[in-house]
């Protein structure tokens, strides 16, 4: 088998008052993420239909990656300021990537 990535999708439905504010930490959350050696990607995006569900796009270069993020402090932070925003519990599935580990950009680069 080729080499893989775990990607993780996080499903989130927020409190309308919330948005902008989970929105802001999501962005800030993403930004130290993806400085982390474990993680390839940290993308946040927005429902255009429903403004309050998000899904997190998170791609590690293994299940230590994604456990050593859940170590970081800015992780933390994140989940703490978010936990009182959510209209329901957030979800989460995980995913073994197919596309091929070389093709994939990490920051600008292949």
């Amino acid at each position: 088998m080729s080499e893989s990535y775990l990607a993780v999708i996080v499903y989130v439905h927020v409190l309308p008052e919330s948005v902008e504010a989970f929105r802001a930490a999501s962005l800030a959350n993403a930004a130290a993420s993806i400085r982390e050696p474990g993680v390839v990607r940290f993308d946040v995006m927005q429902e255009s239909g429903d403004p309050t569900r998000f899904v997190l796009f998170e791609v590690y270069r293994g299940p230590e990656g994604a456990a050593a993020h859940k170590q970081t402090a800015h992780y933390q932070v994140w989940r703490d300021t978010v936990a009182p925003m959510m209209a329901e519990p957030r979800t989460s599935k995980s995913y073994a990537t197919v596309t091929p580990a070389a093709t994939w950009v990490l920051n600008g680069h292949v």
